[in-house]
């Protein structure tokens, strides 16, 4: 059986929409998936980043974008009343639904990990963080752990530590074979190196990210 790790921050719509689409990318495979949320302020932040939301163009293209891609999908997408917000609560309430580290099934379920995205992004426009409505998703998910406890925490941060040293740099990431797919859009280049499609055996992976020095831009 294949192994696939999906990192996600509920926060990505581009996340949400590559959560939907998975199962059509890995039919016709024996793959098992774990599903790895991290924390994507975190990445942005270690890499002196901003994110889409936070440059007011890039912010207006992005969500005219995902509008598009959920309508092309057939999926239903509604951006929450506020963007960005706080996926701190989210993040650590799908790691409570994990089994304690170490033991078996220590990641949250897909189940999980799809009423997080529905949460979030079908919410009928709602705010991601009302306090009523996470009180009602808790309640529905029934964590194994408490939220808000140093444990789940700290697992938040050893999470997108151990993802930031694999080379994760934004969500979705998509690890399968060794190798790192990024964002919605890789979605069909999993699905060739899955098939084994050839251009994965031929070198071409390597060569393609070999550095090429250039102008430096200094700030």
């Amino acid at each position: 059986m294949k192994q696939l790790t999906f990192y996600f921050d509920p926060i990505s719509p581009y996340a949400a929409l590559a959560f939907e689409r998975l199962p059509e990318v890995l039919a016709g495979h024996s793959v098992e998936v774990t599903y790895r949320p991290i924390l994507f302020a975190a990445l942005l932040q270690a890499l002196g980043q901003k994110g889409p939301a936070e440059i007011e163009a890039k912010r207006r293209w992005t969500f005219r974008q995902v509008a598009w891609l959920a309508h092309s999908q057939g999926v239903v997408l509604d951006p929450p009343a506020q963007h960005p917000f706080n996926p701190l609560p989210l993040l650590r309430l799908a790691w409570a639904c994990a089994a304690p580290q170490g033991e078996p099934g220590d990641t949250p379920g897909r189940w999980a990990v799809e009423q997080l995205f529905h949460h979030v992004w079908r919410g009928a426009g709602a705010d991601a963080n009302d306090p009523a409505r996470l009180a009602a998703l808790t309640e529905r998910l029934a964590p194994q752990q408490l939220p808000a406890g140093e444990d789940i925490k700290q697992r938040l941060r050893n999470e997108t530590e151990a993802a930031l040293h694999l080379g994760v740099f934004g969500v979705p990431t998509i690890a399968f074979d060794g190798r790192l797919f990024w964002g919605q859009d890789a979605l069909p280049m999993l699905r060739a190196a899955l098939d084994d499609d050839p251009w994965f055996r031929s070198g071409a992976w390597d060569a393609a990210a070999q550095p090429r020095p250039g102008l430096v831009r200094r700030h």
